[in-house]
């Protein structure tokens, strides 16, 4: 006797749950479903009823149980084709959606009116394929299990301090009852028709950016008997439009009364009608007012009309909002402060599935809202993204949207534009991880979230070893580090998502690298140029003395004297204006002493910049001659005899600068007269061009004060630390 009991009890609950089926009770269905799937595994029809009732609470399920019932029942439903198709679009399978789609098209009559409907589902799918993958570089944020629950959320409203969210549920109110029950029971006066509970409108207090209070519900005498959605506040938050679903749908307004609110009074018959209004904007100086109704069109869809306030300060005609509405439903208007952007939601146009969110500017030479642009994907899914709504400061925006990861029907989200990061940090040497290595280059290579490529570049300083990049925050990127042209290191760096534009990361980096222009610990320091010059100045002659000391005291050290430019010129006139200037540190060097064997040149004009050329100063330090002691293969950094050792502060010298005067002069003609006093901790240096170009040195205690004069008489003072 058990077992026709069982199937009995399975009948029984088979039959509950496809009348609250065919009610489209599709959440109270699931429970009874699941009991009869739980002693028949198997049962085609209940799997396919129960997918198509999670659709709008678990695409991924839904999915399942629709294709696990075609196979067990190829026909168990003269629909299936339809319903496989959209739920293969809800869970971004688009091109499986427009072939079933397809397949259903060709069992329908010729003048079947589902034909149209297919059309436009199938282009939805096309318009879902090429949005999904031109996807923008947004973060798309859940509010959390705060907010949203089980059930829809919708309707977010922000307060003007950004603290106060008040927005509409259709949750219970964290009763322990359930929904099936009350169902059931028919007994809470709460539940709609299609067995959910009324929304209701609810407020919580924000905690950080991150938490929010426990919502509460809003007075009685907000939430009435039926539907009550919040829509906006205004006036400094002293009121508060509402929609309830009088005569179809209404939108109401509230005026704040101490800690409640006020009796919520209609607005006038220019904006509500017997008809379905469902949603309405005031615009900042409360002049004008946009909403949607299914009063004007022929079958009830929504279209957006605004109207201006009359003098006694009522509504005045409403007016459609041309180029905006189609046949489809057009909702949910919301402007930005400065009254330049219109947002609204649209099952027409080019919509993903659903509603969509777009935007149109206000051409004021036209004196009309410009074409409808799709906000793209993530903003947008294959189904339903209502309600969008700009924060205070306008950084951000909410939304209303059910996406996969939800927490159950609709929750509400916020859209972040990803920003730029800082990143910032040095490059140093591995052997030690303290010695800055300067003259890195840094690329750092990624993708936007479209596939497009994105580079950012710098080149660490010199002395200090310093880096700096903006980059598109919220990826991970490829950095590659190379210097003197040669990859010393490569790897991943991954950089979190960054929704302001003041966010800093540090990041140090250390590669396997010698400086080669450092002997016995002393640096053999860059010499500049001035711009398409190779004359040397004042202060390069006591540098290149310098170095001419250190190569002295150290006579097995060879070097690579290298020339570098700025950007200005062509490649092919860096190449040859910086062999010049190797060659005018190699003449100087030569007639220190320093023997033409133990020096090469080489030129890189512009191809090894020091810094970007998006700088005066950047270009000065691009403008220079490097020198590099040059190793063998394998061959480690030789230890060094130090020239002698200065005092603290004071530049090493070179031998020769005894006490006393020198000439030297240059194969352009530069005339360079050097005085060194009798301590040696004094040092002048004066030149003169063949063109009458002048400069005049002084080096003390590693300080430089230095007065130039070019041929055109332009003069130029310089006094700076030379350590």
């Amino acid at each position: 006797m058990a077992q026709p009991a069982l199937a009995q009890s399975t009948r029984q609950q088979l039959k509950t749950a496809n009348k609250l089926f065919d009610q489209e009770n599709y959440r109270a269905s699931i429970p009874y479903y699941e009991q009869v799937l739980s002693k028949e595994p198997n049962n085609a029809l209940a799997l396919f009823r129960a997918g198509i009732s999670y659709m709008s609470f678990d695409k991924e399920k839904a999915s399942d149980y629709i294709y696990k019932a075609q196979k067990l029942k190829p026909k168990v439903s003269k629909d299936v084709e339809y319903w496989l198709g959209r739920v293969d679009h809800l869970n971004y399978n688009f091109d499986e959606a427009i072939t079933h789609y397809q397949a259903y098209n060709a069992t329908l009559k010729p003048k079947d009116t589902r034909k149209a409907q297919l059309a436009q589902l199938i282009q939805h799918s096309k318009n879902a394929k090429v949005q999904f993958n031109s996807p923008k570089d947004i973060f798309v944020k859940n509010l959390g299990p705060t907010i949203n629950t089980p059930y829809s959320e919708h309707s977010p409203v922000i307060s003007q301090d950004d603290k106060i969210l008040l927005f509409t549920s259709r949750s219970d109110n964290m009763s322990a009852q359930s929904v099936a029950q009350d169902a059931k029971n028919k007994k809470d006066k709460n539940l709609a028709t299609d067995g959910q509970y009324y929304e209701n409108i609810y407020e919580a207090t924000r905690i950080d950016d991150e938490n929010w209070e426990k919502p509460r519900s809003l007075s009685t005498v907000l939430n009435g008997k039926g539907h009550d959605a919040s829509i906006q506040v205004f006036d400094n938050d002293t009121k508060l439009l509402m929609y309830r679903n009088d005569e179809n749908g209404d939108i109401m307004y509230a005026e704040k009364s101490g800690a409640d609110w006020t009796e919520p009074k209609k607005l006038n018959d220019n904006i509500n009608s017997k008809a379905f209004e469902s949603d309405a904007y005031i615009t900042p100086d409360g002049r004008t007012i946009y909403f949607s109704t299914g009063k004007y069109s022929e079958d009830g869809t929504l279209d957006i009309y605004f109207a201006t306030r009359q003098q006694g300060g009522d509504w005045g005609t409403a007016k459609p909002v041309t180029g905006i509405n189609t046949k489809y439903d057009d909702d949910s208007p919301y402007v930005s402060k400065d009254g330049r952007t219109l947002y609204f939601a649209s099952r027409g146009h080019n919509t993903m599935g659903g509603y969509d969110i777009f935007k149109s500017d206000y051409d004021s030479v036209g004196n009309k809202w410009g074409r409808p642009e799709n906000m793209g994907y993530p903003v947008n899914t294959p189904d339903d993204d209502t309600y969008y709504r700009l924060s205070p400061n306008g950084s951000y925006a909410y939304l209303s949207s059910y996406r996969i990861g939800g927490y159950g029907e609709k929750d509400i989200y916020t859209i972040n534009y990803i920003k730029n990061a800082i990143i910032r940090g040095k490059v140093f040497s591995k052997r030690d991880s303290t010695t800055v290595i300067p003259g890195v280059e840094l690329v750092f290579s990624g993708t936007q979230a479209d596939k497009t490529a994105l580079s950012y570049r710098d080149v660490t300083k010199p002395e200090t070893g310093d880096y700096q990049v903006n980059v598109l925050s919220g990826r991970t990127y490829q950095v590659a580090a190379s210097k003197d042209g040669q990859n010393v290191a490569t790897e991943e760096f991954a950089i979190p998502v960054s929704t302001n534009d003041s966010t800093v990361i540090e990041k140090n980096f250390y590669v396997d690298y010698v400086d080669t222009s450092m002997v016995a610990g002393v640096a053999m320091k860059p010499i500049y140029f001035d711009t398409d010059k190779y004359k040397l100045r004042a202060e390069s002659i006591t540098e290149l003395n310098n170095i001419a000391a250190i190569l002295a005291a150290n006579p097995g050290v060879n070097i690579s004297i290298e020339g570098h430019c700025d950007s200005r010129n062509t490649d092919e006139y860096n190449m040859v204006l910086g062999q010049n200037r190797a060659d005018a540190a190699y003449n100087y060097l030569k007639k220190q002493g320093v023997g033409e064997t133990r020096m090469v040149t080489v030129s890189y004009g512009e191809r090894r910049p020091a810094a970007g050329n998006d700088s005066p100063e950047n270009m000065q330090l691009n403008r220079r001659v490097e020198f590099r002691t040059i190793l063998k293969e394998g061959e480690a950094m030789p230890t060094m005899t130090p020239p002698a050792t200065p005092t603290s502060g004071t530049p090493v010298r070179s031998t020769p600068l005894q006490p006393g005067k020198s000439k030297v002069k240059m194969a352009d003609g530069t005339k360079v007269k050097t005085k060194v006093d009798e301590d040696s901790d004094k040092v002048k240096v004066k030149t003169k061009g063949a063109s009458d170009e002048k400069s005049k040195t002084v080096t003390k205690d590693g300080t430089i004060d230095a007065k130039t004069k070019d041929a055109t008489g332009e003069k130029t003072k310089v006094k700076t630390d030379n350590d």
